[in-house]
């Protein structure tokens, strides 16, 4: 496990992500590992955005990194469905203050968790290409 081979436990952590298909399963399996509700709950998505399954540790980590500063360390885990499994231990550096990162240039995953733009069934559809219309 990746805390047996970087000497880490969950108390060197600033933050953690885990894959998150609902919001039970990110919470206990962070309790199991010894991580506590504050470490986990900027990146907790899943709650207001749904499951987007493969994307849910990417965007719980873009979430995490909307508010980090240099110096925090994130462990991300990616894992679940019988598929393989994947873990992260990320130092933040001072770039993510300085001009090369933009942050500021995007929106936040918070900002635009605020403002969501829903469709209906048959915009996505016909998104999808479920839908055709005859010309």
């Amino acid at each position: 496990m990746i805390f047996d081979q970087s000497g880490k436990g969950p108390k060197d952590y600033d933050y953690a992500v885990f894959h998150q298909p609902n919001a039970k399963f990110p919470q206990r399996v962070a309790k199991i590992l010894g991580f506590s509700p504050d470490q986990i709950r900027p990146g907790l998505v899943v709650p207001r955005l749904g499951n987007t399954y493969s994307g849910s540790s990417m965007i719980g980590l873009a979430a995490t990194l909307d508010i980090a500063t240099a110096g925090d360390r994130i462990f991300v885990a990616s894992f679940g469905s019988g598929a393989g499994s994947d873990a992260f231990d990320i130092e933040v550096t001072d770039q993510i203050e300085g001009d090369s990162f933009r942050r500021a240039a995007a929106p936040g995953v918070e900002q635009l968790l605020k403002d969501p733009i829903y469709i209906g069934y048959a915009q996505y559809a016909r998104h999808k290409g479920k839908i055709v219309m005859q010309k």
